[in-house]
């Protein structure tokens, strides 16, 4: 039985409809990852399925009894709010007990008096009559897994454990469904993995929507689409998805090439004259009327943004060097001796915790904070564009339109001018939204106007913080596209996993106590070669103890089993794959939803079995290929 049903709904602001007649199911232990453009109303629907807002037409219904939590991308509270108040507004039923129970307890630590001994009494003996004692060491659990001080206000949080606040208040309330919107925008990367951990083992239905194609890869195992006002979906993982998408956008692309020429045939026909409307025609041009107005209607998908970043004259061939580079405050080092050096045409990824540092290396590089000690030589003809994750050069009131180039109505890309709503359409924004304020915009869109912003300017040094937040799956690998092609310098500030594996040449870590490490490659890169280092260390160390002893024990090889059982793995994986494909494609088909519930539990049932079993297939292929000796 579902949890969650939406049956034809229809969802439209203004003249634009976001849904169109949709149907969904959310059923207990599904984690169901919601993809589309930015725009295309993904964060209207989680409105719609918690009850936040109400369909134009059609229905939502929700099981008697569910609890549905949402993790929003905005959210407010009163501005004083601890964290801890902030997160027990998770458990409604609890929440002012909790609240007055903490403050009572505080005003006792500073006013001690019978009268406050008792009313803190009375509290606790309605605490425990409620069972909120249990629910108050899960409300301390989870601020402790995500690092919170519930004692301290919110309004002094930063972006990034703001959001961790927020998402404690989802989590703490042990909802049937869960809603996260956005879940790792500024988390850093620990967070992210606990996150992912913590959701792989929720018991409830999980529905999500991100951008962070790691993080999709390891939850979803149904990827609902919205595309165009429609909801589609996908039985089996985000890979699944991308495939079995671009096989049906194929398809639909040839079916609607067919129609428009068929349609232009009908159109030439028509334009003959008289003879197209006799009597004995009729049939045809009623065709061909009904053929207009299904053109008309036809919803074309949101166009391709075109990036592009205005060259400049080429920097040196030294950008930065650092050399025993230590800079801190309050006596604690952020950075500690630091010495590296970044030529032109590197892209260097840097990654580390929230408040670990990252920003403040950045301003040390481009010399908006002087070192405490070390020497930093900067390079020549540096043209620097930097992006801040903060959006903090978009102002609010001004147009989009105004944002972009100071006011001017042109902007010029190598060399050339170009109107600036011919150059924004390069970044999806049509022609009506160029007047908006910038504070109307959603976090995608601010975002592709930020780089819109930035790209206008000749760089030959790009400073990117954050810049994938919000950012849709298409614009992220196209943005990606364009770095890796990019002939300056990149230095890249992300806790987006696949964007780092695909973009940086080179890492710089925060590895704690003010230590940033170097490595080669990307954020895979650097786990590996960190994880080699920590065996290394344990090899040397186990080599130091048995020198004296007897020689070192050969390399443990494959068993007979184990060979066996190695060699056999491909060609099982290989069935469970043809398999899994078999089965999506029938759990795809239109009418699948159709038959009795019964035999859609079963066929869902099969393909989780299905899931499960190839995941094991490759764990046990990689531990078994890396325990091999190398020949």
């Amino acid at each position: 039985m579902p949890l969650i049903r939406l049956e034809k709904a229809s969802l439209a602001y203004g003249h634009r409809p976001l849904l169109e007649q949709v149907d969904l199911e959310v059923r207990r232990g599904e984690r169901v990852c919601l993809v589309g453009r930015n725009g295309e109303g993904k964060s209207s629907l989680l409105r719609l399925i918690s009850g936040e807002t109400a369909p134009d037409d059609g229905s939502v219904w929700r099981r008697p009894g569910v609890r549905i939590a949402q993790l929003t991308q905005e959210a407010t509270f009163a501005a004083q709010a601890s964290v801890f108040e902030v997160v027990s507004g998770g458990l409604p039923e609890l929440e002012r007990l909790l609240s007055e129970y903490h403050r009572a307890a505080a005003g006792l630590a500073h006013a001690p008096g019978e009268a406050a001994v008792a009313h803190l009494a009375e509290l606790q003996h309605r605490l425990e009559a409620a069972g909120g004692w249990q629910l108050e060491q899960r409300i301390e659990a989870v601020l402790s897994r995500l690092g919170l001080d519930g004692a301290a206000p919110m309004h002094t949080l930063s972006g990034g454990w703001g959001r961790r606040a927020l998402l404690a208040r989802a989590l703490v309330s042990d909802p049937d469904v869960l809603l996260l919107d956005e879940p790792t925008n500024h988390l850093d990367i620990e967070a992210i993995g606990w996150l992912e951990d913590f959701l792989a083992g929720f018991q409830g239905a999980l529905l999500f929507v991100s951008h962070d194609r790691a993080f999709m890869r390891r939850l979803a195992r149904r990827v609902v689409e919205l595309d165009r006002g429609v909801l589609s979906s996908w039985q089996g993982g985000f890979d699944d998805y991308l495939r079995r998408k671009t096989e049906r956008l194929a398809v639909e692309a040839q079916h609607n090439a067919r129609f428009d020429k068929r349609l232009a045939q009908e159109e030439i026909w028509i334009r003959q004259g008289i003879k197209a409307r006799r009597t004995r025609n009729e049939g045809r041009v009623r065709s061909l009327q009904a053929m207009r107005e299904q053109r008309r209607q036809r919803r074309e998908r949101i166009g391709t943004a075109r990036l592009r970043v205005q060259g400049a004259e080429r920097s040196g061939r030294l950008v930065f060097e650092c050399e025993h580079l230590r800079h801190g405050f309050d006596g604690k080092a952020v950075v500690q001796d630091l010495s590296t050096r970044i030529m032109r045409g590197d892209r260097v990824g840097i990654v580390g915790p929230n408040g670990a540092g990252k920003s403040t290396l950045i301003q040390l590089i481009l010399g908006e904070l002087t070192p405490d000690s070390g020497k930093i030589r900067r390079g020549t003809r540096l043209e620097v564009a930097y992006f801040d994750q903060g959006r903090e050069a978009l102002d609010p009131a001004l147009s989009v339109m105004d944002s972009v180039n100071a006011g001017s109505q042109t902007v010029t890309i190598d060399g050339r001018s170009q109107h600036v709503a011919g150059y924004l359409r390069g970044f999806l924004f049509p022609p009506e939204r160029l007047q908006s304020p910038v504070g109307t915009l959603s976090g995608g869109e601010r975002n592709r106007l930020l780089l819109a912003r930035l790209f206008a300017r000749p760089a030959n040094l790009l400073v990117m913080d954050e810049p994938t937040n919000d950012l849709d799956v298409e614009t992220l690998e196209l943005l990606e596209e364009l770095l890796m092609d990019y002939p300056g310098t990149l230095l890249l500030v992300s806790h987006d996993r696949a964007f780092l594996d695909n973009v940086v040449t080179s890492t710089l870590v925060f590895e704690g106590a003010g230590r940033v490490g170097e490595y080669v490659g990307g954020y895979t890169d650097w786990l590996h070669q960190a994880r080699k280092a920590v065996a290394g260390r344990g090899t040397t160390q186990a080599q130091a103890r048995t020198d004296s002893g007897p020689a070192a024990r050969p390399a443990v090889k494959l068993s007979y089993r184990e060979q066996r059982e190695l060699e056999a793995l491909p060609a099982r994986i290989e069935a469970l794959e043809t398999e899994q494909a078999e089965l999506q494609e029938r759990v795809s088909d239109s009418g699948f939803y159709r038959q009795p519930g019964e035999e859609i539990a079963r066929a869902l049932a099969q393909l989780e079995t299905l899931n499960g079993a190839l995941e094991s297939a490759y764990a046990r292929w990689e531990a078994l290929e890396s325990a091999r000796p190398s020949r």
